[in-house]
């Protein structure tokens, strides 16, 4: 709102001032309860909970019944939930600390969900995101920043997912949890290891040697041999959306390169990006890490 300033010489009563020193006095006073007002408006939309930046729609608040693992839950009316937009570890000690860090963080409480996606997955469960009831950073956040899970392959909504990968960032900059172990972030000219974790989500990095485009599908090639190292693919009718979201696929030779995703065997192991978020230049992000 702009304070509309008096004529010289009125009051905003009307009278007739000749100095106008009245009506100047009282345009200040508005000018100033005006810029409070945007203050105190700033503090209020920043103090709003995250789930209306990442635009997701409401589903309500919920009672948890159950955590199952480190991002699926039961919901008291028998419904089965799954935290979207990250990875929790499959197995093993990693994922047991996953499983309990979410069972302190929502088990038996009351969470408002934020539907992420289509109403279920293949599954039946609901893919949401989950936030304490009295506000605060969302489930996966909080989780992400303990070093609990990584971000997923495909995160929907553009605003949740920069929310989320600097939470990633500066776990991994701080060493906590996932990231404190080795193999964390699998090294591209270790082809062979990337290949033992197969039908695994998995985060690699190294740097691109080539970029080929053959029967419309573009090859980013970490490996002297294409046929045995490391390779990230993207369908060349996906290209444009990288290019939007800053990256220029075709020009990645020589730069250092992380991707994830969901690792295939093809001749040497494979990760398909099909989405921007899942190939980060790794000098590009420095800074926040």
């Amino acid at each position: 709102m702009t304070a509309m300033r008096p004529q010289s010489g009125f009051s905003i009563a009307g009278r007739f001032d000749p100095s106008g020193r009245g009506s100047r006095r009282i345009a200040r006073t508005i000018l100033a309860a005006t810029a409070l007002s945007s203050i105190l408006t700033a503090g209020a939309v920043a103090q709003e909970p995250r789930p209306a930046e990442c635009g997701l729609e409401g589903l309500g608040t919920v009672v948890v019944a159950a955590v199952r693992d480190g991002r699926s839950f039961t919901l008291t009316d028998g419904r089965e939930a799954r935290l979207s937009a990250i990875e929790a570890p499959p197995a093993g000690d990693a994922e047991a600390a996953a499983r309990t860090a979410l069972n302190a963080l929502i088990g038996g409480r009351l969470v408002v969900l934020r539907q992420d996606g289509p109403a279920t997955d293949r599954y039946g469960r609901l893919p949401v995101f989950a936030y304490p009831e009295d506000g605060g950073p969302s489930t996966q956040e909080t989780l992400l920043e303990q070093g609990l899970a990584r971000v997923s392959a495909r995160p929907r909504d553009a605003a949740c997912a920069e929310t989320l990968f600097a939470r990633e960032r500066a776990a991994r900059a701080a060493g906590r949890g996932l990231w404190s172990k080795a193999g964390a972030v699998l090294d591209a000219a270790r082809p062979a290891e990337i290949s033992a974790v197969r039908g695994q989500f998995a985060v690699v990095e190294g740097t691109v040697r080539s970029v080929r485009e053959s029967r419309g599908v573009l090859y980013i090639n970490f490996g002297r041999r294409w046929t045995q190292g490391f390779t990230a693919i993207v369908l060349k009718r996906r290209e444009r959306s990288f290019g939007r979201a800053g990256t220029d696929l075709r020009s990645l030779a020589g730069r250092q390169v992380r991707v994830r995703g969901w690792v295939e065997q093809r001749r040497g192991p494979v990760i398909e990006a099909e989405r921007p978020e899942q190939i980060e230049l790794v000098n590009a992000t420095t800074a926040s890490q």
